[in-house]
């Protein structure tokens, strides 16, 4: 795999792992409730997560990172 790929992965890993790290109550309550969040929010939702992911990523590739 392409280093780039691994250290995305680790970005991803670091940050989603620091809201159960420093913040464990507050993080549960938000899974908590995401988990009564209705199916077609939660895929628009996602959806938009998806979008703003290519977005940043195709401006990264076009221009450069810079």
């Amino acid at each position: 795999m392409n280093a780039n790929v691994w250290l995305a992965l680790a970005l991803v890993l670091i940050l989603e792992g620091i809201g159960p790290m420093l913040l464990p109550r507050i993080w549960r309550r938000l899974i908590l409730t995401m988990a009564q969040v209705p199916d077609r929010l939660m895929r628009r939702f996602g959806g938009w997560l998806v979008v703003a992911g290519l977005v940043i990523w195709y401006s990264v590739s076009v221009h450069g990172g810079g």
